[in-house]
């Protein structure tokens, strides 16, 4: 039994290195993170992890400890994403619409079509008389937050994705708070972009 406990342990472990650990995609990995919760925890302490678990919305992750009172020269597993000015506004205004979704909506999933995300995107980024260039950029955009795990393409032709829970753990309430004054940064970002007459979104 103790064998059995230790692989089940190892599993749910190998499972949140590799990425985040939703509920409805790995059931029994979940099923056995719950149970083995305490032990999970110390296993991951052990390498400076902790464990951070959104019950309600059916989402696990790892996060680095908090190394203020610790020994800093400690390194890091978990590396810091610097993200570009393009893939922040997309994760900010998709943030701000699972707010307005879970608000006025009973259903659990938030999906979006890839030319409703373009609309909103737009307004914040340099006029460009080339609009397939500029749609290939948002494309390209999006895949990188697809790529980060924030959003999942449905179907082959990618017109349409789902906005994973995550991004509730990434920008957290004190952050949409600052909202509107970031919105204003970034609308100031692509008006200035349109003067200097680049075209770089």
């Amino acid at each position: 039994m103790e064998a059995e406990k230790d692989n089940d342990i190892s599993e749910v472990v190998i499972h949140l290195m590799r990425g985040i650990l939703y509920r409805d995609e790995k059931p029994r990995v979940w099923q056995d993170m719950e149970r083995f919760e305490g032990s999970v925890r110390d296993y991951l302490s052990v390498m400076n992890l902790n464990l951070e678990i959104y019950e309600s919305d059916g989402f696990a992750y790892l996060r680095t400890r908090d190394q203020q009172n610790e020994d800093s020269s400690l390194p890091r597993i978990m590396n810091r994403r610097q993200l570009s000015y393009p893939v922040s506004l997309i994760l900010s205004l998709l943030r701000r619409k699972m707010v307005e979704h879970d608000t006025t909506s009973s259903e659990p999933r938030l999906i979006i079509e890839v030319g409703e995300m373009v609309e909103m995107i737009s307004t914040f980024f340099p006029s460009s008389n080339n609009e397939v260039r500029v749609l290939k950029r948002i494309d390209a955009h999006l895949q990188r937050v697809s790529d980060l795990g924030f959003i999942r393409f449905l179907g082959t032709d990618k017109k349409k994705f789902e906005v994973k829970r995550i991004l509730k753990a990434y920008i957290d309430a004190q952050w949409l708070s600052e909202f509107n004054e970031k919105l204003e940064e970034y609308r100031s970002y692509g008006s200035m972009k349109t003067n200097r007459g680049e075209d770089d979104v």
